[in-house]
């Protein structure tokens, strides 16, 4: 009987060394409320559906965080090029009384679309991640209501453009998931159609 191959056999073992690299470093240095942020969520996420060689998974994760994370490198590549920022989230990046070590473990940003992207090239996109990917950020949207309003985790208090509430918490939080859904989670679905869908499983 012929055994399976794996896809990811070193990919597997390199996210598994960066979590225990990088979780006791952020949670030292940002505290535990953090790992509420979407993109931080997607890192655990995506390593498990690495392990799992789950095309759900990837897929989920990667709807929901190719957008913010492109964000990020925009903003922080502004930064470099022009001097300050475009979207605002990076500064922190050229603070000097943060840990050096701690800001550059922020450069997963740019690299977990790449593998994400090439995660679903292998293992195809699982159409359903896109509500899955939805359903992960509502659920980190309402958590993140119990993290410090001055950390505005997800956008969780105040939105990203005009900083302010759109209503008491209930309307709020859904106004934040509907922009995510029409800016973000949409778009990225209908880029990511275009690889081929999961082979059936027998």
């Amino acid at each position: 009987m012929a055994t399976r191959r794996v896809r990811f056999p070193i990919l597997r073992w390199v996210g598994l060394t960066w979590l225990v690299v990088w979780v006791p470093y952020y949670a030292r240095g940002w505290g535990w409320a953090n790992f509420l942020h979407i993109c931080d969520i997607a890192i655990f996420l995506t390593v498990i559906g690495i392990w799992l060689e789950s095309p759900l998974l990837i897929s989920s994760q990667a709807v929901a965080v190719l957008v913010p994370d492109a964000a990020w490198c925009l903003d922080a590549a502004w930064r470099v090029f022009f001097g300050h920022q475009l979207i605002g989230g990076t500064e922190y990046m050229w603070d000097a009384k943060i840990s050096l070590f701690l800001r550059l473990l922020s450069l997963y940003h740019v690299a977990l679309p790449l593998v994400l992207i090439w995660a679903i090239s292998r293992t195809g996109y699982d159409r359903r991640g896109l509500w899955y990917g939805m359903a992960t950020f509502a659920l980190a949207l309402v958590a993140s209501r119990m993290a410090p309003a001055s950390q505005n985790i997800n956008f969780a208090f105040l939105d990203p453009f005009f900083r302010r509430a759109w209503g008491p918490a209930p309307s709020h939080l859904a106004v934040i998931l509907a922009g995510g859904t029409l800016i973000g989670f949409m778009p990225t679905h209908l880029a990511l159609r275009r690889f081929p869908t999961p082979p059936a499983e027998p």
